[in-house]
């Protein structure tokens, strides 16, 4: 599991943060904290077969979490990666 935050850093430049959280109860709780830490308003994700649902169930409760469907972002030229997937949702939030 690959997650993005972005936020404003110094001079108006966006900062991106990626991690890789593996996806055990107790790994996408730590995912959870860290977003919380960050002060993240707003969590986006791919919908890909039945693997989003337990990362969603432990995110439901403490953000508002936009699922999107994996045929769109299959679509899309040039994301080939979790990693570039994670990133460009973190822009779409923006």
């Amino acid at each position: 599991m690959v997650a993005t935050v972005r936020r404003p850093g110094p001079g108006g430049v966006r900062r991106s943060e990626t991690r890789t959280f593996a996806t055990v109860t107790g790994r996408l709780e730590e995912m959870s904290d860290w977003l919380t830490t960050e002060q993240v308003t707003l969590v986006g994700m791919e919908s890909t077969g039945v693997y989003w649902k337990p990362v969603y169930y432990v995110l439901e409760d403490h953000f508002p979490v936009w699922v999107i469907n994996a045929e769109h972002l299959r679509n899309v030229p040039g994301r080939k990666t979790d990693v570039a997937d994670s990133m460009w949702i973190a822009q779409l939030l923006e």
